[in-house]
């Protein structure tokens, strides 16, 4: 849990079937405006349907909770899974749920159908991103087989640059019964169900393993080497490493080796920094902190490719840096993001209640957070500048305990 509300954009009430529902709703996540035409209007085709009351709906890519939420209100003896890869939707729609007076609902971080803690669902809903690969898309729709009840329902809505890759799947897949199809300016909605059993049985891989979300094999140099990187769709740095990681890379260099046993590595990407940490220092524990849980994945099968042991790799899904244990790290690397100024800061100060008394944090960021993150450090300072570089509107920061 956040220990303060630092994502906070606004709460919006929600109006719909005689029911009124108030959504905290954070600045980064999709649609913080107000809940998005694509969710209204495939909420309006299921209940048009009048399909019989589900017993346990699955909620695939929650967000802040406008879908899985109205859903519950709707059929208030459901029990409601919402799962979403994201740290910061697992969270808000935890928040959402009970201030409603909502329960039987059961939030987490999931990929997919890889986490998901039940099957036999009687209704799978999802506002399938924009940006899902093709890949993604056939997974989501043809593998929803194995998580539906007998008779279960699959609705899902996308924008209409998606609507062919939705309507090549499913057209091409004969066990599927395409119940529903509908669209209206932008959006294209589907409701589907399998009337025979698959013929392929299911896997024993997770989706992951089987390679859906891979989008490249390739390498990057680590000053003369060259390092094998395993890239996902979705993920930024999928061929090369960007002028800012490049900055954090080479830092790394430059600082003293000795006696870094422990690492943390917050906001890792595809892992290449991770990489490079290992390479360098060979610490005894590698913690891969990040909001994305598909960034972890990643990271970590990077580290594993480049020879790092797995029990040295700790994932910590979440939005800050607040680590459970008290054991405490004597390199900590951050890759700020730009969005919100008090998540920076929030991030920094758990990171100076984290290193030890001869540790360093190195902060990559733009100049512009930065030099606002400097300007908020807290007076005392608790911690101390030892250096800041700056290249292309990109900053190095390192600071070191006070």
């Amino acid at each position: 849990m956040m220990d303060e509300d630092v994502y906070l954009k606004k709460i919006i009430t929600f109006r719909a079937w005689k029911r009124s529902l108030q959504f905290r709703i954070p600045q980064d996540l999709f649609s913080s405006h107000d809940v998005d035409l694509g969710t209204k209007f495939l909420l309006r085709t299921i209940v048009d349907a009048q399909y019989e009351i589900p017993k346990k709906i699955l909620d695939l890519g929650c967000g802040y909770g406008p879908l899985g939420l109205t859903l519950k209100s709707i059929f208030p003896d459901s029990i409601v899974h919402m799962v979403d890869r994201d740290a910061l939707a697992v969270e808000y729609s935890l928040q959402n749920g009970l201030p409603n007076g909502l329960t039987d609902i059961d939030v987490y971080g999931g990929l997919g159908y890889d986490d998901s803690k039940m099957d036999d669902f009687d209704l799978i809903v999802s506002n399938i991103p924009g940006k899902a690969g093709e890949s993604v898309i056939s997974y989501l729709l043809k593998e929803s087989v194995y998580h539906l009840a007998p008779g279960g329902v699959m609705a899902v809505v996308v924008v209409r640059p998606l609507q062919q890759a939705v309507e090549t799947v499913l057209e091409s897949t004969p066990e599927i019964d395409v119940i529903q199809r509908k669209t209206r300016s932008g959006h294209a909605v589907f409701h589907f169900r399998f009337g025979n059993k698959p013929q392929i049985p299911r896997s024993n891989q997770s989706a992951l393993e089987r390679g859906v979300y891979d989008r490249t094999n390739s390498e990057f140099y680590l000053g003369d080497s060259r390092f094998p990187i395993r890239s996902a769709y979705g993920l930024a740095e999928f061929d090369t490493l960007s002028y800012l990681s490049g900055m954090v890379v080479k830092a790394l260099y430059g600082l003293p080796k000795p006696g870094v046993r422990r690492t943390v590595i917050f906001n890792p990407g595809q892992g290449q920094v991770a990489v490079a940490v290992w390479k360098l220092f060979q610490p005894e524990s590698i913690v891969l902190v990040d909001r994305d849980l598909l960034t972890l994945r990643y990271s970590k099968i990077n580290l594993e490719l480049n020879e790092c042991p797995d029990e040295r790799i700790c994932l910590s899904h979440q939005t800050g840096l607040s680590l459970a244990d008290d054991d405490k790290a004597d390199l900590i690397v951050i890759r700020l993001r730009e969005e919100s100024r008090k998540a920076n800061d929030m991030v920094i100060r758990q990171a100076s209640e984290t290193i030890t008394r001869e540790g360093m944090i190195l902060i990559g960021g733009s100049s512009t957070a930065i030099t606002r993150l400097i300007s908020d450090l807290p007076s005392p300072r608790i911690l101390r500048i030892r250096s800041r570089e700056r290249r292309r509107g990109n900053s190095l920061l390192i600071l070191k305990p006070a």
